[in-house]
C-alpha cells in the first residue's frame, strides 16, 4: 500500500484521464491536499476530464471531501469532470461527504433612520411577546393554585417553609439594614432643607408618608428581585439545563406545581412581612436623625408621626407587596424556563431576570400610585 496520495494524468483523446492511487485519507495530511490541487491544475486545460478511483486503496470523509472539492472546482471553470469506477463503498462515502459551499449571509445594510425603527418595532415585538407569555405563565400558575386548593394534600408545605426562610428570614438582615440608611438619609435631608424655612418639624411627615407609602415597599421589592428573583431564575435555569424538569414531566408530574408555585407562594408570604420591617426599620432611622441632627425628642417624632398618617398610609404599602411578590416570582421562573443547555445562557437570563422584575416593579410601583390617588386612598 502507498503511504501517500499520488496523481498521474494521461491524455485521452479530448478528455483528460486522472488516475488516483494510494490512500486518500485524512492520514496523508498536507500531501491529500497537494494530490487535490494537482487534479484541479491538470484539468484546467481541457475542457473535460475523467477521474480514475480503481486504484485508490483506501477513502474516508477527508479524501472524499478535497476530491469532490476539486470537481466542483473544476466544474465552476467549465470543464466536465466524471468520477468513474470507485468501488460502491467509495461511491456513497463520495455522495454523502461531498463538497458543499459555505456561504454567509450578508447583513441587510439599513440606514440610520430605518435602523433605529427596525430596533423599536423589534423592541416592540419583544416586549408584547413576553407580555403574552406572562399571562399565559399567570394562567398556569393559577390553575395549579387551584389544583392544590381542590386537594390540599398536593401542595408542598415543607417547600413553602423552607423558601420562606430563604426568602424571608435571611433577607430580613439587609433589608432593615438598608431601609434604616434610607430612613437616616431621607430625615438628614428633609431636615437639612425645609430647616431654611422654618418648618423642620415637618420632617416627620415627609418620613412617615413617603415610607410607608412608597420607599419601604420600593426598596424591599427591588433587593427581594435582585436577591430572591435571581435565585429563583438560577435554581430553575440549572434544572433546566440538567433535564431535571423533564424528568418531573416524563413522571407525570407538573413542574409548575412542584417548583414554581411554593417559590411563589413564600415570596407572596415574605414580602409584606418585610415591607413591615421595612417600614419600622426607615421610621427608626429618621426619629434617630431628627433627634440627633434636628433637634426633635422621640415624643415629639411619635406625636407628630400619629397625625401625619393614618391606617391606610400603613396598608398602601402592604396592599403592593403581594402584588409585586407575584410579578418577581413570575418572571423570575419563566426566565429560568427559558433557559438553554449553556452556562453563557444561564447568565444572560438570571441578568434579564433581574432588570425586567426591577423594571416592573417600579411600574406596578407607578400604577398604583395612581390608582390611589385616583380613589383618594
Amino acid at each position: 500500500m502507498k503511504a501517500e496520495p499520488e496523481v498521474t494524468s494521461d491524455r485521452a483523446g479530448d478528455a483528460l484521464l486522472v488516475r488516483l492511487s494510494g490512500p486518500w485519507t485524512i492520514g496523508g495530511d498536507r500531501a491529500l491536499e497537494d494530490a487535490a490541487a494537482e487534479i484541479e491544475r491538470a484539468g484546467e486545460r481541457f475542457g473535460s476530464a475523467i477521474i480514475d478511483l480503481s486504484d485508490v486503496t483506501a477513502l474516508d470523509t477527508a479524501g472524499a471531501w478535497v476530491i469532490d472539492r476539486a470537481r466542483a472546482r473544476l466544474a465552476g471553470r467549465g470543464v466536465a469532470v466524471d468520477v468513474r469506477w470507485a468501488n460502491p463503498r467509495h461511491q456513497t462515502l463520495l455522495e454523502q461527504a461531498g463538497w458543499r459551499p459555505f456561504e454567509r449571509e450578508k447583513p441587510a445594510r439599513r440606514g440610520g433612520v430605518i435602523g433605529l425603527l427596525a430596533g423599536v418595532g423589534a423592541g416592540a415585538v419583544a416586549v408584547l411577546r413576553d407580555f403574552v407569555r406572562g399571562v399565559a405563565f399567570l394562567g398556569e400558575v393559577m390553575t395549579a393554585l387551584a389544583r392544590c386548593a381542590r386537594n390540599p394534600a398536593r401542595l408542598r408545605p415543607t417547600s413553602v417553609v423552607f423558601h420562606v426562610e430563604q426568602f424571608g428570614f435571611r433577607a430580613a438582615p439587609i433589608i432593615v439594614l438598608i431601609n434604616f440608611l434610607v430612613g437616616c438619609i431621607v430625615a438628614q435631608q428633609g431636615v437639612f432643607q425645609l430647616s431654611r424655612f422654618g418648618a423642620a418639624t415637618f420632617v416627620v411627615d415627609l418620613i412617615g408618608i413617603l415610607v410607608l407609602r412608597e420607599l419601604a415597599v420600593l426598596l424591599t421589592s427591588i433587593m427581594v428581585a435582585g436577591r430572591s428573583g435571581s435565585a429563583i431564575t438560577a435554581e430553575v435555569g440549572s434544572m433546566k439545563m440538567r433535564e431535571e424538569i423533564d424528568a418531573l414531566r416524563v413522571m407525570g408530574l407538573d413542574p409548575v406545581e412542584v417548583l414554581i408555585l411554593p417559590r411563589i407562594i413564600a415570596l407572596v408570604i415574605s414580602l409584606p412581612l418585610l415591607t413591615f420591617l421595612a417600614d419600622m426599620a426607615a421610621i427608626f432611622g429618621g426619629l434617630l436623625v431628627t433627634w440627633g441632627y434636628g433637634g426633635l425628642s422621640p415624643e415629639i417624632f411619635m406625636a407628630r408621626l400619629q397625625s401625619a398618617i393614618s391606617l391606610n398610609t400603613f396598608l398602601v404599602g402592604l396592599i403592593k407587596a403581594p402584588f409585586m411578590a407575584l410579578v418577581i416570582g413570575m418572571i423570575a421562573a419563566i426566565e429560568g424556563l427559558k433557559t438553554e443547555g449553556s452556562a453563557e445562557s444561564l447568565g444572560r437570563q438570571v441578568t434579564a431576570s433581574v432588570v425586567k422584575a426591577i423594571f416592573m416593579v417600579i411600574l406596578i410601583d407607578g400604577l398604583f400610585a395612581m390608582f390611589f390617588a385616583a380613589i383618594d386612598y
